[in-house]
């Protein structure tokens, strides 16, 4: 009796060293896989790490961009506000003088004394003396800015 239970015994630990094998190669296989994985990870987060610095050395570069831009863009403002001060003053004081000149052309001009449907008929234009004002104002002025541009 002593030799059957031996033998059962002896077969079904070989049946489980027969699991336990099988068992193993399945994990092996796992782990085969996995460190085909983990290589394949570390491939990718290579290139990642890459990547990113990549683009920190481009956001760097953008921010040092905008820096320049925005400092640059800041001083035009600021030479364009003044600009714009130098012409609302300037055009300020053109106004005032073309009302000197349009007083002055009006004051040079003769007076006659028309009979009233005459007068309304021969009515000088006060637009053509404040014309040739103008002109005589922008001649002067051009020929300031070339001696100032010389």
């Amino acid at each position: 009796m002593n030799q059957p239970l031996g033998i059962a015994i002896e077969t079904l630990v070989a049946v489980l060293l027969m699991l336990t094998i099988g068992y193993c190669i399945l994990l092996n296989k796992r782990l085969t896989r996995l460190k085909a994985d983990e290589h394949s990870l570390k491939a990718v987060i290579a290139e990642l790490i890459t990547a990113t610095e990549i683009a920190e050395r481009a956001i760097g570069g953008l921010k040092h961009a905008v820096r320049d831009v925005n400092e640059n863009l800041g001083s035009q403002l600021a030479a364009a506000t003044q600009m714009s001060g130098q012409l609302h003053k300037q055009l300020g004081e053109a106004e005032i003088v073309v009302r000197r000149l349009s007083r002055i052309a009006g004051a040079a001009r003769p007076v006659t004394h028309a009979e009233p449907d005459e007068a309304a008929a021969v009515k000088p234009t006060p637009a053509k003396a404040v014309a040739a004002a103008v002109e005589a104002f922008s001649e002067r002025r051009r020929l300031h800015d070339v001696v100032a541009a010389a």
